[in-house]
């Protein structure tokens, strides 16, 4: 789940790089890729690997 999560930061912070958007001063690419990195060094620890989907 968390890794999902960074691969839609990641995305994000692509589309944020091509389009040359900011959202203020504290949403900037560099944010976005640094939270990114931050969930997939917690899914790698196996934080959140008891999560299921519900269905």
């Amino acid at each position: 789940m968390l890794a999902l999560v960074a691969a839609l930061l990641f995305v994000l912070a692509l589309i944020f790089q091509i389009a040359g958007v900011a959202v203020g001063s504290v949403v900037t690419v560099t944010t976005l890729v640094l939270a990114g990195l931050a969930l997939v060094a917690l899914h790698l620890l196996g934080v959140g690997a008891g999560w299921t989907l519900k269905r």
